[in-house]
C-alpha cells in the first residue's frame, strides 16, 4: 500500500483526503472515549448521548457514522426505549447526485457568469481598442506639432535654424544688394564732381 493511501486509511475506510482521514481519526477517538465512558445497563443514558450526537452533527464521517447506527440499533432492542423515540440519523450528503432542477439552476448559474465574464471581455477589449487608438492620435499630434517636444525636438529645432538662416541670408543679400546701390550712388557722384 502506498504512503498517500496510509494517510488516507482510518476506520477499515479509505477516504480521498488526507483532511478527510484525520476528521475520520478524530471521530474514532471520540468514540473510544464515549465507550470507555458510557453504560450499556442504563438505556436511558444511551439514549441521550445518542440524541446528542445526532441534533450536534458530531459525527459526519462513516466511522462516526456506523458508530451512531450501532448506539441505535442497540436502543431499538431496548424495551425499556420506545422505539418513536429513536430519531433518524441524517445523512447531510447526496449519494446519486444532483436533481434535474438543481442541475438546471447550477448551469443556469454558469451560463450567467460566463455571460458576464463575456461583457466585461468585451467591454475591456474595447477599452483597450480606444486607448490605442489615443494613444497613436497623440503620437501623431506630437509629430505633426510646431512646439518642439521630446519626439519632433530635433526636425523643429533644425527647421528653426533653418528659416533663421534663410531670413539672415536674404538680410545680407538685401543689405549688399543695398551697399552696391550706394556705391554705385557714391561712384557716379564722385565723377560727377
Amino acid at each position: 500500500m502506498a504512503n498517500s493511501e496510509e494517510k488516507r486509511l482510518t476506520g477499515g475506510f479509505l477516504f480521498r483526503t488526507e483532511k478527510d482521514a484525520k476528521l475520520a481519526e478524530v471521530e474514532r477517538r471520540k468514540i473510544e472515549y464515549l465507550e470507555s465512558k458510557v453504560n450499556y445497563a442504563k438505556p436511558e443514558d444511551i439514549l441521550y448521548i445518542y440524541e446528542k450526537a445526532v441534533k450536534e452533527n458530531i459525527f459526519s464521517t462513516p466511522v462516526g457514522m456506523i458508530y451512531l447506527k450501532r448506539l441505535q440499533d442497540f436502543l431499538l432492542e431496548q424495551k425499556e426505549i420506545d422505539p418513536a423515540s429513536v430519531i433518524a440519523i441524517p445523512l447531510n450528503k447526496t449519494y446519486q447526485g444532483q436533481s434535474k432542477d438543481e442541475k438546471e439552476k447550477a448551469q443556469s448559474k454558469s451560463e450567467k457568469a460566463l455571460e458576464a465574464k463575456k461583457s466585461q471581455l468585451t467591454i475591456s477589449i474595447i477599452l483597450n481598442i480606444l486607448l490605442v487608438i489615443a494613444m497613436i492620435a497623440i503620437f501623431v499630434i506630437s509629430l505633426n506639432s510646431d512646439n518642439p517636444n521630446i519626439i519632433n525636438y530635433e526636425r523643429t529645432i533644425t527647421n528653426r535654424y533653418a528659416s533663421w538662416e534663410q531670413d539672415l541670408n536674404e538680410r545680407e543679400n538685401a543689405i549688399r544688394e543695398r551697399e552696391r546701390e550706394l556705391m554705385t550712388e557714391e561712384s557716379i557722384l564722385e565723377i560727377g564732381e
